[in-house]
């Protein structure tokens, strides 16, 4: 099955696992969804407080285990490259604990792409082992750990 506009517009998963349309970007689709996370999130900061914005993360983290395994399995390609939300709710929840300044959310943005391509360990392994829309947000959520402690840090030392 090709993913493309009829696609993901014939369920309301694959709208969601790419990104609200995000995820067709001919090029880089995980970056393209990663930029399209920043003014989403800072919509949603706008109308609700942290502790709010962390459950809709949470929510939208478990909501992304079923996009992802229903989109995964209709395209017959688990991890498809076009399935995005999981580099949206990973930028989510590392804009969630960064400063909001277009510097730092500029750094927030760079260091997950950096940790989303690179997969230091863990995240390959698990990439590489953990299937199915669990797997599918797993690595993203630990790329967003590694990109959070090393914002954290330069927030130490330059913040």
């Amino acid at each position: 099955m090709q993913a493309d506009l009829n696609f993901i517009l014939r369920h309301p998963a694959h709208f969601f696992a790419f990104g609200f349309g995000s995820g067709l970007s001919p090029k880089a689709p995980g970056t393209t969804g990663s930029l399209a996370a920043i003014p989403l999130y800072l919509a949603l900061a706008h109308f609700f407080s942290q502790e709010v914005l962390l459950a809709i993360i949470f929510l939208s983290f478990l909501a992304g285990i079923w996009f992802c395994d229903i989109t995964g399995k209709a395209l017959d390609a688990p991890d498809h490259g076009g399935m995005v939300w999981d580099e949206i709710v990973a930028m989510w929840l590392i804009l969630a604990f960064t400063p909001q300044t277009w510097i730092w959310v500029g750094m927030a943005f760079l260091l997950f792409r950096l940790f989303d391509i690179w997969k230091p360990f863990p995240v390959r392994y698990l990439d590489q082992h953990v299937k199915g829309g669990f797997g599918v947000m797993l690595d993203d959520l630990l790329a967003a750990g590694y990109a959070l402690a090393a914002l954290k840090l330069m927030e130490k030392f330059y913040g």
